[in-house]
């Protein structure tokens, strides 16, 4: 064996390292290392010991001028988070907490325990299948903020989707590493305004930067989400004269006095509108089937007036612990997320500013003040459905708010070519739901579900999204 040879052998080891190194993503730079490692969360109050959580939170500033800064939350995938996707999770009302109830109480891995005192492991958490960010939008919930007054004034899906935008660009600066990742974008209720229109938002402002500026938008999936204002508002009529929520005289008076093709009800079907609400004041309009909370202190209490009752229902859910069922659920996440040690830990309210007031899980000001101006988003559906985006919809078929009825009328109004036909999906040799792919969008049901389905059938939500971000169609039996 010659001497070149033999450095040859000497060399390999150090060839083999150098080349398994240009496959690891690019490390972060050290002001980004940095901001990240301010975010970082150690542990908080009630915590389990183990599993091991590796989760951020706090500030991203969307407007300078004006003080105005988003809170987030994020959770790395629990094993290789470097080959996962990032998925943004948006909750609507519009003004509930994606930190209040998408994480702490649906698919987050650290879940709100039953009585307020701390966490629990979730083992259904979606950070199995990837990393998870939860962001608090508009301006104005949970703990974003604003230190110009005005900005609560001036809500609407405009300014949320411009915000949600320059959120992620600035995320994506304090955490570069996750840039190049596969992005998709998810979320439920009022997100079926959210999410769509922040989809197109990114898909256009993509076509105008360079490659390396893009951010990786693969796709977006909503549930139970308000679309289309005809399709919805006729669903959910039907929806409780057809689950026996309302009378046949009931029904054939709405249906004689409404049309849901206008924006705004006329006097003699606002008040029949009123009627059926009413009927829900006794029984859970988000799950038609669960026992309703009947606990004065909560945030779901229902007031059979004409106005608050509309608003309420529109805007606030029932909750359900992982561990079984607690429709009062939304008291326990404001009693832990209100606690000092608590904030002090995720790095929230750091200024002081909600000193005066309780945290709460959805925000009445954002809601009275939000401009809701958009009758359908169905457009955005018909646009992006063509450039090979993923979407999914999916929906918990016993929710009476967003029914199923009016998604799948939205749905069937798009006029896609139908891929495979309206069939069951399994999960333990039992049917978990149903769905139907279409030429550029699938849409699903799940069984026994209401408006949160994470919180409700978590197994079945799991597998719905391990299907979605794997491009896979949803189990059959065979």
């Amino acid at each position: 064996m010659d001497d070149s040879y033999a450095v040859n052998l000497r060399w390999r080891p150090l060839f083999a390292i150098l080349v398994v190194l240009s496959l690891l993503p690019a490390a972060a730079p050290a002001a980004a290392r940095s901001d990240q490692e301010h975010d970082r969360v150690r542990f908080l109050p009630g915590q389990p010991p183990s599993p091991p959580v590796s989760q951020f939170a706090g500030y991203v500033t969307v407007n300078e001028r004006n003080g105005r800064a988003l809170f987030y939350w994020f959770f790395e995938a629990q094993t290789s988070p470097a080959k996962k996707p990032l998925l943004l999770w948006l909750n609507g009302g519009p003004g509930c907490s994606s930190v209040g109830y998408g994480a702490a109480s649906e698919m987050g891995p650290l879940l709100v325990n039953g009585n307020g005192t701390g966490l629990e492991f979730n083992k259904f958490a979606w950070t199995r299948e990837a990393n998870l960010l939860f962001l608090e939008s508009p301006v104005g919930v949970g703990f974003s903020y604003s230190n110009t007054t005005s900005d609560l004034d001036e809500i609407d899906d405009a300014l949320v989707a411009e915000d949600t935008y320059t959120f992620l660009v600035n995320w994506f600066n304090r955490f570069p590493q996750y840039k190049s990742h596969d992005f998709y974008i998810a979320g439920e209720s009022y997100a079926g305004h959210y999410v769509p229109q922040l989809s197109e938002m990114v898909y256009e402002r993509n076509k105008l930067l360079e490659m390396n500026q893009h951010i990786n938008l693969k796709g977006f999936i909503v549930g139970n989400a308000l679309t289309d204002d005809y399709y919805d508002e006729k669903g959910l009529v039907e929806f409780a004269w057809s689950h026996s929520v309302i009378s046949d005289s009931l029904y054939k008076h709405v249906t004689n006095v409404c049309n849901f093709k206008t924006i705004f009800f006329t006097g003699e079907c606002a008040h029949a509108m009123s009627l059926v609400y009413t009927q829900y004041d006794k029984i859970d309009i988000y799950n038609v089937y669960a026992p309703k909370c009947n606990t004065n202190e909560s945030a779901l209490s229902s007031d059979s007036t004409v106005e608050k009752t509309a608003k309420v229902f529109r805007k606030f859910k029932r909750l359900r612990m992982y561990s079984g069922y607690d429709p009062c659920y939304s008291i326990h996440i404001e009693d832990y997320l209100n606690r000092i040690d608590v904030q002090k830990s995720l790095h929230a309210n750091i200024s002081g500013w909600i000193n005066d007031r309780r945290w709460s899980i959805c925000s009445y000001s954002v809601y009275n003040n939000y401009d809701d101006n958009i009758f359908t988003v169905r457009p955005i559906y018909s646009k992006l459905v063509k450039t090979g985006l993923r979407v999914w919809v999916y929906s918990g078929d016993i929710d009476g708010r967003v029914p199923v009825i009016g998604s799948r009328y939205w749905v069937e109004a798009l006029g896609l070519p139908i891929k495979s036909q309206w069939q069951p999906w399994y999960l333990k040799n039992q049917v978990a739901g149903s769905y139907v792919e279409y030429e550029g969008l699938t849409m699903a049901t799940v069984r026994g579900a209401g408006h949160d389905v994470p919180q409700d059938k978590p197994a079945e939500a799991l597998v719905l999204i391990n299907s979605f971000l794997s491009d896979r169609q949803l189990p059959t039996k065979n």
